[in-house]
């Protein structure tokens, strides 16, 4: 199974942080004791610009749950065909060349799914096979390049595609001043990303592959469940829509637990640490990036496209994983043979990872 290619897409409005800061400041700021907190904490986000799915001049003109997810819909399927359109447009693939796509996002939800709708859209076969994921979060960008290298290897001679739509802007809470919601609302951002998963049988995982034309092979993946720690990160949903729940203790968490699960897994795979060219790591955040670098002893600018990711664009859920593996593709690649592995963690709380070889 390789991974040939990722497509991204992002919303046309893109701020810097500190205008999205005030913008939301003056939305708040009858239910904020002191406006100086959201400035404190958006300052220390790690985060330069965003994009987000909406102008900030019509920020709170939505109200209630049912615009804020129509808005989700709409914005899905635009972010989801451009994306996919430059994930296949860069292997020379057409949607009626996919067998199966794994659509994932936990911003929004939509009966028929938004897969659905785009095979509509857009021409995939009749005969798709479709898989539509909620609730995995952060982790989810791993953790659906897994679950679709799972079916190329059961089905060699096809591909597979990914889709990540995430809109966090979305869930912005005006009437909830809680420290989680605050640095949510100054972390999250709004962006998508395809890509496309190349079965060993496959035209493009024939191919030789190279530094300028990389195509590197999922070798082995890992699911890690950590018992007893899905308060660390979730949702409450009510009538007003999403709830973040985010606790503190995430960095603490990913310190004490991502180092063993990370050297479980490689020496299963009869390998070590210091084999490693590469982490493509989900941009959690500062403290979460901290904790992954402290956790697996890194070098400076290790994490160096995760932090990138984080800069540019914000914490993009499932997708932000998805833009640093395109980082990777683009201008990081691996030597040919090299191994780099791919990681993210999320709601449960757990973790997805990913050996690849270049």
């Amino acid at each position: 199974m390789r991974i040939a290619s990722v497509g991204t897409a992002f919303p046309a409005h893109r701020y810097p942080q500190t205008v999205i800061t005030e913008a939301l400041k003056e939305r708040m700021q009858d239910k904020l004791a002191s406006p100086g907190v959201m400035d404190r904490l958006h300052s220390n986000c790690g985060v330069d610009f965003r994009h987000i799915m909406f102008p900030l001049d019509t920020l709170g003109s939505l109200s209630g749950f049912g615009e804020h997810n129509d808005l989700w819909i709409k914005g899905a399927l635009e972010l989801g065909q451009e994306a996919i359109h430059k994930a296949l447009d860069r292997v020379g693939l057409t949607p009626s060349d996919i067998s199966a796509i794994f659509f994932t996002s936990v911003t929004g939800i939509a009966c028929p799914s938004i897969d659905a709708r785009l095979v509509n859209l857009m021409g995939f076969p009749k005969d798709i096979k479709r898989t539509p994921i909620f609730g995995l979060g952060c982790v989810a960008g791993a953790a659906g390049i897994a679950r679709a290298a799972d079916y190329v290897r059961a089905f060699p001679k096809q591909y597979a595609l990914l889709l990540s739509v995430e809109l966090c802007s979305l869930t912005w809470q005006a009437d909830d001043v809680s420290m989680a919601n605050l640095v949510a609302c100054g972390l999250f951002g709004d962006g998508a990303a395809a890509v496309v998963i190349a079965g060993e049988e496959t035209k493009l995982a024939q191919k030789p592959t190279s530094i300028e034309d990389p195509c590197p092979r999922v070798l082995a993946t890992r699911s890690t469940f950590y018992a007893d720690t899905e308060h660390l990160m979730g949702w409450n949903i009510d009538h007003s829509g999403f709830n973040i729940v985010l606790s503190a203790d995430v960095p603490e968490l990913v310190s004490t637990e991502l180092r063993g699960t990370v050297e479980g897994f490689l020496d299963d795979q009869n390998l070590s640490m210091g084999q490693i060219c590469s982490y493509i790591f989900h941009s959690g955040g500062p403290k979460v990036l901290k904790a992954m670098e402290s956790s697996l002893g890194l070098p400076p600018n290790a994490l160096a496209a995760s932090w990138k990711s984080l800069s540019q664009r914000g914490n993009l859920s499932s997708a932000s994983v998805l833009t640093v593996m395109q980082d990777f593709l683009q201008n990081r690649p691996g030597s040919p043979g090299c191994y780099s592995m791919i990681g993210a963690m999320g709601p449960a709380f757990c973790s997805e990872l990913l050996l690849i070889q270049w």
